[in-house]
């Protein structure tokens, strides 16, 4: 194609709005994004097609860009022998999850970039990851891979063939469309996953697993309830120390708030430096459950960091949430965010010795001659060598963070996918919610300023996502950027963003959050779901690919059937339709051979379970909701970590739109709440004690 404002190579990525995709419209690689008109050139030409899915912050889809797509030798093979498409794996989860599958069952690992080849209609027959551009490490040159694909489809086409057949009947079966159960599996199997997360956990560090170590939210979560539902205080330990190794390692910004992505290492140290919105609204949720069930000021400091840094970093001009920023700098991974010892030393002046012994500063540092930040030392350690009272330390640090945060504003900062995905805006909204809920119901200084913060940002973002992404039929499309609308949304979409307009929902009581989130619970049901029980990720009437996939597993964000299920169960509870819970059942039915053998695996699964067992206590809510007597009554239920419970709340009941509301009236002219639980109501209340008394669970 011809040039573009100077660049040599323009390709017909130029015309899409991902910032995955841009960042290859001026390869020299011809090119196409995924669509009918590639199937149709690559069956014209009869050539294999080469597909290659990453995202925007990924490193090594950086790296093999620059060795290989940006190369004119390569492109020209490529170009010459194959039909290339590019897709954004975050636009196309459904995409993802078919070919990701299959380079799993080639290889026994996946990852990004993916680089799989297809037949002209679509079907893999060979693939890997990343792919050099020279071999090393035991990996052929991505050249080399070229020239012997080209050969094989030339020579040996029906071994190819045969091969692909193969690999989709594979697929298939991975997808988990032949599980099967009946009933919901039963409570024993929340004490085997339980027992099983524990003798799995990293006593020396926290969380689960070695290097690299992932945050694992769901997991924490499934903790958190499991401890309300049984009071065993071991749960709570683990999901406590987690979240503390967390906020102590360099994978959590010290200075800005918000987490990266994982650690390379097995104790939180040194990160890989992208940072992702799902990370970052599933762990400020989790660090803010946990503060309600232990009262640990410096983890809900952490989440009301975290969510500072997605107010501050990554909401978009319209108020919706960008996808991610970059792991690199300028090419650099990190750069943004280490430390040397003299620039230190430099913005802090004499407050630096006390900053070099709370973060781990030192002249070598501990990351390729420079530092990341961890917290080394706490107040009270340093408070006998420094002669500083706590109180004292904390301010000296803090200023010192603000300072230094400043400081790291005047560097080239990574760059931005700004693409707006309804499933992570969802879990975002949810997140701002529940905050907005928890910080309403204390009395702490300038927390009622950070609730009324969040609850706006949660608002905003829910009008900007649904403006852009739901149409008049009640259809989500998957990301918005410039203006446009791209990608028809998936199971993921509709069950997060559902989850967090239930969650807006019971933090403003405005009564279109409801209305919609249960709409798109209508749509699962209609449109999503498995006969044979739970539900695939993409709709009946969308595009067919060569596998229909229905992912089970919980990864970095929750599998879609999994929070559809969380949802549709808070669904059942505020509406009293059997036909939520019948579904949400049948779902967890089909998992039920998953749960205690893959716990960490399938950790949304097991939340949905214990709500299930659990059961939710239904609070409605009538009075003035502006009146002090009916914020006291909203004080007791939004106080604590209440997992176990649904509110809706009206002036006007009689109006209401919410079945739980249904029949309620005001007692004597009072503010009044009403509880019921196990299909039984409690006496109607109008005094906060009597309704912490129905609340409290033996």
């Amino acid at each position: 194609m011809g040039d573009d404002g100077g660049h040599r190579h323009t390709n017909r990525l130029a015309r899409e709005t991902s910032p995955y995709l841009l960042q290859h419209a001026h390869n020299p690689v011809d090119w196409f994004s995924w669509g009918p008109d590639a199937f149709a050139r690559a069956k014209l030409l009869d050539r294999p097609v080469f597909l290659s899915i990453g995202y925007a912050a990924c490193h090594w889809c950086h790296v093999m860009e620059r060795e290989s797509f940006e190369d004119e030798g390569t492109a020209a093979a490529l170009n010459a022998r194959f039909v290339a498409i590019k897709v954004d794996r975050e636009e196309r989860p459904d995409l993802d999850a078919v070919y990701m599958g299959a380079v799993q069952a080639m290889t026994g690992q996946g990852g990004w970039p993916m680089s799989v080849f297809l037949t002209p209609d679509g079907r893999p027959f060979y693939g890997g990851t990343y792919f050099p551009d020279t071999p090393r490490h035991g990996m052929p040159a991505f050249r080399q891979v070229l020239d012997a694909i080209s050969q094989a489809w030339a020579q040996e086409r029906s071994g190819l063939e045969t091969q692909a057949a193969r690999l989709v009947e594979a697929v298939a079966s991975q997808q988990g469309s032949g599980v099967t159960g009946t009933g919901l599996p039963p409570a024993a199997v929340l004490d085997q996953a339980t027992r099983a997360i524990e003798a799995a956990f990293d006593v020396a560090n926290g969380g689960w697993g070695g290097a690299p170590k992932f945050p694992q939210p769901m997991t924490i979560e499934a903790l958190l309830l499991r401890h309300a539902a049984t009071e065993d205080d071991l749960p709570l330990s683990l999901a406590h120390r987690s979240l503390a190794a967390m906020a102590a390692g360099g994978i959590h910004d010290h200075l800005g708030g918000g987490f990266h992505r994982y650690a390379t290492d097995a104790i939180w140290l040194v990160p890989h430096f992208e940072q992702m919105l799902y990370d970052n609204a599933q762990l400020a949720r989790a660090y803010l459950h946990a503060w309600q069930v232990t009262g640990d000021r410096a983890l809900v400091d952490v989440a009301t960091g975290t969510l500072d840094y997605l107010l501050r970093e990554l909401r978009t001009p319209d108020g919706g949430f960008a996808a991610s920023q970059d792991a690199d700098t300028d090419g650099e991974e990190g750069a943004t965010f280490v430390w040397s010892l003299d620039e230190v030393r430099e913005v802090l002046g004499d407050d630096s010795p006390l900053f070099e012994a709370a973060y781990g500063v030192t002249e070598a540092g501990n990351w390729e001659g420079h530092t990341i930040l961890s917290r080394r030392r706490t107040d009270a350690e340093l408070g006998e060598p420094f002669g500083l009272a706590a109180d004292v330390i904390e301010g000296v640090l803090a200023e010192a963070r603000r300072r230094l945060l400043e400081r790291r504003g005047t560097r080239a900062q990574p760059a931005r996918d700004d693409k707006v995905l309804a499933a992570w805006n969802g879990l975002a909204i949810a997140a701002l919610a529940d905050a907005a809920r928890a910080l309403s119901a204390t009395a702490e200084p300038g927390w009622s300023d950070a609730a009324t913060r969040y609850r706006e940002a949660a608002v905003t973002a829910s009008t900007a996502v649904l403006g852009g992404l739901l149409d008049e039929h009640g259809r989500l499309r998957r990301s918005w950027k410039d203006g446009r609308a791209t990608a028809d949304g998936v199971l993921e979409d509709y069950a997060n963003l559902a989850e967090g307009l239930v969650a807006l929902y019971q933090a403003t009581f405005d009564e279109r959050w409801f209305a919609i989130a249960r709409s798109l619970a209508d749509t699962i049901l209609a449109r999503f779901t498995d006969p044979a029980g739970g539900f695939f990720d993409t709709p009946s009437d969308g595009e067919s690919l060569v596998v229909r996939p229905k992912g089970l597993q919980d990864n970095a964000t929750p599998a879609g059937g999994s929070m559809a299920t969380t949802v549709l169960l808070r669904l059942a509870a505020l509406t009293g339709e059997g036909r939520y819970r019948d579904a949400a059942e049948r779902a967890l039915a089909g998992v039920a051979p998953y749960l205690a053998r893959y716990p960490t695996a399938f950790a949304q699964w097991l939340i949905a379970l214990e709500l299930a067992h659990a059961g939710l206590d239904e609070v409605a809510i009538v009075g003035d909701l502006d009146s002090p007597a009916t914020r006291e009554l909203l004080d007791v239920v939004e106080g604590g970590f209440r997992p176990f419970q649904v509110v809706a709340a009206s002036a006007d009941p009689s109006a209401s739109a919410v079945p739980l509301l249904e029949a309620r009236f005001s007692l004597d002219g009072r503010p009044t709440a009403f509880v019921c639980r196990d299909f039984a109501c409690r006496q109607p209340v109008t005094a906060p004690e009597a309704l912490a008394t129905q609340l409290t669970r033996g």
